[in-house]
């Protein structure tokens, strides 16, 4: 591939976009500069398997880091001039993590005066959220606000109007991202303007329409701001055809590197102009040598907390410093307009942390002269496929772990057009929280680059720590907990919710609607409610004999958790369980203590929302009565354990924002069939009849909501009883029946106990290995869609669209209510081997009402 070293800045002799056109009929249409801006790659995505590639924004191609900011620094004084100079100095950046963030950086730069804030995918301890949202139609979809400046988005001092509100994103494809943000950020901080800026618009005259209607809706003036606009045409079955030829592609090149690793096991030559290897050799493997930057005290990283004019200035003049620290590890005569080291360097930044290295790759053009040709790019989180051809935007990904300890769990990382870029250097650039072992490991990134570069450095930023903001003063009165029969069926003794009622609120939309408002962008799951799932008799028979059946099984495992919780974290613990699955099973703990051992344990029930957090003004609450050291978390079950993961993380972020210390993270749970956490009744899969219905074995409450019109920041988060279901109610009797057989079990409880508190628990994350592996093989590329467990697949039966229901071969009694189910709502059951699941949960992964059916069903054979 060595011809890439001679192609145009921005601009390649033959259109990076030729082979997916020729191949599947796409056209992109436009300003004359629109094909020098992007070219075409294709990826696996239920929803849009072309993807636009930027040749001027450093994610997928490299490029000069001066043509990158230029970009972005442009858009940024065409913002300025349409504020005009007084309101441009008054207005917010807000870039998109993570392809925007270097670029709304660069925007931020153009206004001189604006602070610059970016959305992130990373919980930073030390940081309260200010906001979030989702983007759909993303990787990886959770965005996360926290700035260090609580009232950075607020836009405004007391008395004074909020000022513009400028959002950056890489393309303007849909709307559906900006639409949410703003939607969620107007709720919070009105304002009269908004300003988008994006390189291209590709809107189509509906999504236009859209934004019209939109800014009219909400009273504000919305300006857009592009480099160039155009129109991707895209003809019928492209969808298919673009999926199908990844899997052609795909295979192709699996049979490669196949055919490549027989012939070397047989002592042929080696292998040729194959795009991407399993292993590679490290014969010629680069030396990696790090480089001390003396990054400039108290200046960030990048936009995750807010960057201000001061930090700007800051950063300008230490810039010529740090690259000649850089040119003189590379053995250039920096600043001597003769280069006597490399000629050809990359300068590779790390997902988010894009504006960070682009600045130092500047300031290195700028240090070494023309004598050097110096190229920017980031890796990325986004899968794609990679064809070595000049037509085709990918040509070649290198495939490494992630190195930063994600929040959403372990997976892979890319980097794409580096290796056959015939570069003589690459220098890698992160922050400290990403310098890991994982970094350093035989498969990790830098031992990835080797093979490919004459020299790797390792440039490393230090991770911006914020100053912790004590939350407002504790004086404030909290709320009670709620109990029955005034909020729930159970009995107050039972649990006390630590939740607002809002029985009275309409929160309810129906399945489909919910499904194509959250997959769109347009809401959080937690900002509605289901409609309540109305058993039939046949499927109210099924529960009452699933719960004979299962009973003991069922006392087993809530004595075994609850004896493990007692002899670790006793003697008078304090369950706490997460609203509403964990609410059965912590009362049946507490009643298990109560029966066997005379304990009366204090029992409350918190919210916790994906991608939001758990209820920070509940966690206040249980630290103003107990000792946070005492509380013990519960839940029903572990799925692929992202709920595990968003506990831990929040956790985490409540200390260090100044709430109270000492609260465990870990979670106990009834079954563990994901291998999530150390503290069980049982690993195995099966049916926990609580999990067949909804508010009508819980206590009548409903799921939590969190909605910023309805939860203020010292509110619990909210909940509904449906005191209408009572003749529907089942909770006293899945209580009763499952308490009945204490003492059948005891004996066997005593000695499971025995034997889990003296075995290695540690947890095995089988589970989530396993998601991700469905999630590709089914091309879905979305482990949010993936729901794996008894459980969890009940749930996508009852509350979501469902595509399709995996099976474990030979699953039997446990999956009946299952295929009830499945058959009512005209899902399809695949039986498979394999499975660490009984079952698995497929949400359709391109839901519409239309493409659906307003009935929900599935779309058979999709």
């Amino acid at each position: 591939m060595s011809e890439r070293a001679t192609r145009e800045e921005t601009v390649d002799v033959v259109w990076s976009g030729n082979w997916v056109a020729e191949r599947l009929g796409v056209a992109l249409e436009g300003d004359g500069e629109l094909q020098e801006l992007l070219g075409l790659a294709l990826r696996r995505n239920p929803k849009r398997a072309h993807l636009l590639v930027s040749n001027v924004l450093g994610k997928h191609v490299p490029q000069r880091p001066s043509v990158v900011y230029g970009a972005g620094y442009g858009l940024g004084e065409r913002v300025r001039e349409l504020l005009g100079e007084q309101e441009a100095r008054r207005a917010v950046v807000l870039g998109y993590a993570e392809t925007a963030t270097g670029l709304g950086h660069a925007v931020a730069d153009g206004l001189r005066d604006a602070p610059y804030l970016h959305s992130t995918r990373r919980p930073v301890a030390g940081v309260r959220q200010a906001g979030g949202f989702e983007e759909s139609h993303s990787h990886a979809t959770s965005h996360l606000l926290l700035p260090e400046d609580g009232e950075l988005l607020a836009g405004g001092g007391p008395g004074a109007d909020a000022s513009a509100l400028v959002l950056v994103d890489d393309e303007f494809s849909t709307g559906n991202t900006v639409l949410n943000t703003v939607r969620a950020l107007h709720a919070l901080h009105p304002r009269e303007r908004y300003v988008i800026v994006a390189l291209v618009d590709m809107r189509s005259a509906g999504d236009r329409d859209r934004l019209t209607a939109f800014a009219a809706e909400i009273g504000a003036r919305v300006d857009l701001v592009t480099r160039s606009t155009g129109t991707v045409t895209l003809p019928d079955g492209v969808l298919e055809r673009g999926q199908a030829l990844v899997a052609a592609q795909e295979a192709e090149q699996a049979e490669r590197v196949r055919q490549d690793e027989r012939a070397e096991q047989a002592g042929q030559a080696e292998q040729a102009g194959q795009t991407e290897r399993a292993h590679e050799a490290d014969d010629h493997a680069a030396p990696i040598t790090r480089v001390d930057l003396d990054w400039p005290a108290g200046v960030p990283d990048g936009g995750r907390h807010g960057f201000t004019p001061a930090h700007r200035a800051a950063l300008e003049a230490a810039l010529p410093a740090m690259a000649d620290r850089i040119a003189a590890a590379l053995g250039g005569g920096a600043r001597q307009g003769r280069v006597q080291g490399p000629r050809r360097v990359l300068v590779l930044g790390f997902e988010e942390l894009m504006y960070a290295p682009l600045r130092l790759g500047t300031a290195l053009e700028a240090a070494l002269g023309s004598d050097a040709e110096i190229r920017y790019s980031t890796t990325t989180r986004s899968p794609v496929l990679a064809v070595d051809d000049p037509g085709y935007a990918i040509r070649t990904r290198l495939v490494f772990p992630a190195h930063d300890d994600p929040a959403d769990g372990p997976g892979d990382r890319y980097a794409y057009n580096v290796a056959g870029a015939d570069f003589d250097a690459v220098v890698a650039v992160v922050d400290s929280t990403a310098d890991t072992p994982e970094l350093h490991a035989p498969e990790g990134l830098l031992a990835r680059l080797a093979p490919h570069t004459g020299q790797v450095l390792l440039a490393v930023v230090p991770s911006y720590t914020p100053t912790p903001v004590p939350h407002a003063q504790e004086s404030a009165v909290l709320p009670e907990p709620l109990r029955g029969p005034d909020f729930s069926s159970y009995a107050p003794e039972d649990v006390g919710w630590l939740l607002q009622d809002l029985s009275d609120t309409e929160l309810e939309a129906p399945t489909e609607e919910r499904e194509e408002a959250i997959q769109s962008g347009g809401a959080h799951y937690a900002e509605s409610l289901p409609v309540e799932y109305q058993p039939s008799a046949e499927y109210q028979a099924l529960f009452t004999a699933a719960l004979e059946t299962s009973a003991a099984r069922i006392a087993r495992a809530v004595g075994t958790v609850t004896e493990t919780v007692l002899a670790e974290r006793g003697p008078r613990p304090v369950l706490v369980s997460l609203a509403r699955a964990g609410t059965p099973v912590g009362v049946l703990m507490r009643r298990w203590a109560r029966h066997r051992h005379g304990l009366d344990l204090p029992h409350y029930a918190i919210s916790i929302v994906r991608g939001r957090g758990i209820d920070a003004t509940a966690l206040r609450w249980l630290a103003a009565h107990h000792d946070p050291a005492d509380v013990v978390f519960v839940d029903g079950w572990t799925g692929k354990g992202a709920i595990t993961r968003e506990l831990a993380a929040a956790i985490t972020e409540f200390e260090a924002s100044g709430g109270p210390a000492g609260f465990d993270p870990e979670i106990s749970v009834l079954a563990d069939p994901g291998g999530c956490v150390r503290t069980y009744g049982t690993r195995e899969d099966f049916l926990i009849p609580s999990a067949c219905l909804n508010s009508t074995v819980s206590g009548l409450i409903s799921r939590t909501v969190l909605r910023a019109d309805l939860v203020g920041p010292d509110d619990f988060h909210g909940g509904k009883f449906y005191r209408e279901l009572a003749d529907s109610d089942v909770s006293g009797l899945f209580l009763d029946t499952v308490a009945a057989r204490f003492d059948e079990v005891a004996g066997q409880v005593e000695d499971e106990a025995k034997e889990l508190l003296a075995a290695d628990r540690a947890p095995t994350w089988e589970g989530w290995a396993a998601v991700e592996r469905i999630s590709e093989e089914y091309g879905i590329h979305d482990v949010n869609l993936v729901k794996p467990g008894v459980g969890e697949t009940t749930r996508v039966l009852l509350r979501r669209v469902p595509w399709k229901i995996l099976a474990k071969r030979g699953a039997g009694a446990d999956l009946t209510h299952i295929r009830l189910l499945a058959e009512q709502r005209g899902v399809p059951v695949e039986e498979v081997d394999d499975l660490p699941y009984s079952c698995v949960g497929l949400i359709h992964p391109r839901f519409t009402r239309g493409a659906t059916g307003a009935d929900g069903k599935a779309v058979q054979g999709a």
